[in-house]
């Protein structure tokens, strides 16, 4: 994968402070994140820092690309197995709202 999010700067910033984590933190993050999105779809690259194909980017940028591409997966995995526009609509709107309701109503968690 060789979109890390490395145009962030010429994107909109300031929408609020992140998590924060130590390194390790993100880094174990990445990791869980990464092994669900390969559960899903294309296989991520082993390119954290310590790793065969390490690209030079840290923890936090790994976590958050990767999570971009969980949710890229899980959206094409609703649109390809959905009958309707209609039930593709609820799916990645009413049902995905909701969950993330109820995520944001929690507080934030470090990965274990």
């Amino acid at each position: 994968m060789d979109d890390h999010g490395d145009d962030l700067t010429t994107w909109l910033h300031g929408q609020g402070d992140p998590v924060e984590r130590h390194e390790e933190e993100w880094e174990r993050l990445a990791m869980y994140v990464r092994h669900a999105a390969n559960k899903v779809g294309p296989h991520l690259p082993l390119c954290l820092p310590r790793e065969p194909q390490e690209c030079g980017r840290d923890g936090r940028q790994h976590a958050l690309a990767w999570a971009a591409a969980l949710k890229a997966a899980a959206q094409h995995i609703i649109e390809t197995n959905t009958a309707t526009p209609a039930e593709s609509s609820y799916y990645s709107g009413q049902i995905y709202l909701r969950r993330l309701t109820a995520l944001r109503a929690q507080p934030a968690r470090h990965p274990d």
